[in-house]
């Protein structure tokens, strides 16, 4: 076994968004499905740990900077959260929240439904709906642990981590095909010319070159590391309250009142070129980290029958981001991107939606009210909501403890 530390493990994540621009570049049906480049890169590398591990050679990495870089994310994504644009964007955001509630109820009925016709626990199903598809690997662990607990689950955190993982895969997967399939209902000749003419904001298109100085980026820096301390501890406080909230939803909202309490006080403007630049490469080394450290092997362990209840749910979300949530969103193209972003933290987690997105918007031009809206649903209402749905759900009579 090798066992790679801090500076190596950066270094892999490094080389794996370089493979992954690669791929990305050369291979047309990776560009033409607007595969985000660290799946790309991040899959290829995991493929290869799988089968070195067939010949029982196993590489570990070290995933400390994993947690500090999508918390350095969420961050971001606070710092350019400007409130007069997010009321703007506020019947958007509450017709997107109709689908994504939407999605985590249907998602939980088709699990219980596909697991008692395949003669497996109710539970199994709930595991393998909107627990660990919206909810990723945090809200799977903490549900496993319940249902292993109060209702003598057997292997429930195992079954979910493998859920949450599958999960992360398909919706850096889907949601470019899905995409590209709906810009082609859209797109007239030269149509979207016209928004490509647009300067970009935040994290639309991530490789647009931006100037930037040094002392204005260490200013940025300041600012995400005030996010991180402050939402760390904000997130202590709560922890063990009726109030308490994951730790990036703590961390998003000091980002929040940071940026618009110094704008207001008139003490401090944000500069969003140095945010969205230390934004991106907080995502991009994430999600390098998270796909090339991904067990494969835990997906292969899965039973036929808890394969097949998630592959259904792959086909459901791509359904419903065609039929449902492009069509309440206006049937445009930034509605397309909406149902990208969707497909990511639909079946996996925002990061993957904000890849989702970027890997769309590179190629076919800016959206900027699908980056005003995904972040926000999928930071700040996914997991409340998602509670409420499950809680309802675990009402059913068939889940009675026993």
């Amino acid at each position: 076994m090798f066992q790679l530390d801090f500076y190596g493990t950066l270094v892999a994540a490094s080389l794996v968004l370089l493979l992954g621009r690669g791929l990305v570049t050369r291979v047309g049906f990776l560009r033409a499905y607007n595969i985000p480049e660290p799946v790309a890169g991040g899959l290829v590398v995991a493929l290869a740990l799988l089968a070195m591990r067939g010949l029982e050679v196993e590489v570990r990495f070290d995933t400390s900077l994993q947690t500090p870089l999508m918390l350095a994310f969420f961050a971001t994504i606070g710092l350019s959260a400007d409130l007069a644009s997010l009321k703007k964007g506020g019947r958007v955001v509450g017709v997107f929240l109709l689908a994504v509630v939407g999605l985590l109820v249907v998602q939980n009925a088709m699990g219980i439904g596909l697991a008692k016709a395949l003669g497996l626990d109710p539970l199994m199903g709930l595991l393998t709906g909107s627990v660990t598809l919206a909810g990723g690997h945090g809200t799977g662990a903490a549900w496993g642990s319940v249902f292993s607990e109060k209702y003598g689950l057997a292997s429930a955190s195992e079954l979910a981590m493998a859920s949450a993982t599958f999960g992360l895969v398909l919706g850096g997967l889907i949601g470019g095909p899905v995409a590209r399939l709906l810009i082609k209902r859209v797109q007239s000749p030269g149509g979207l010319e016209p928004e490509k003419t647009r300067m970009p904001k935040g994290f639309e298109q991530p490789n647009k070159e931006r100037s930037i100085t040094a002392f204005s980026f260490i200013e940025t820096l300041a600012l995400i590391a005030v996010s991180l301390l402050a939402g760390t501890l904000l997130n202590g406080q709560l922890h063990g309250t009726a109030f308490e909230l994951p730790t990036f939803v703590c961390v998003l909202f000091v980002g929040v009142v940071l940026r618009n309490g110094l704008s207001a006080l008139g003490l401090y403007q944000v500069f969003e070129r140095e945010v969205s630049v230390l934004g991106n490469v907080s995502l991009s080394l994430f999600l390098a980290i998270a796909l090339m450290s991904l067990k494969l092997w835990d997906l292969a362990s899965l039973a036929l029958p808890i394969f097949i209840i998630l592959a259904a749910q792959t086909l459901v979300m791509a359904l419903f981001a065609i039929f449902v949530t492009f069509r309440i969103m206006g049937s445009h193209y930034d509605a397309a991107v909406l149902a990208a972003g969707h497909c990511g933290f639909g079946l996996g987690a925002t990061p993957t939606a904000i890849a989702n997105m970027q890997a769309v918007t590179q190629r076919y031009g800016p959206s900027q009210i699908a980056f005003l809206v995904v972040p926000m649903v999928g930071a700040f209402f996914i997991d409340i909501i998602n509670v409420i749905v499950i809680k309802l759900y675990l009402a059913l009579p068939f889940f009675a403890v026993t």
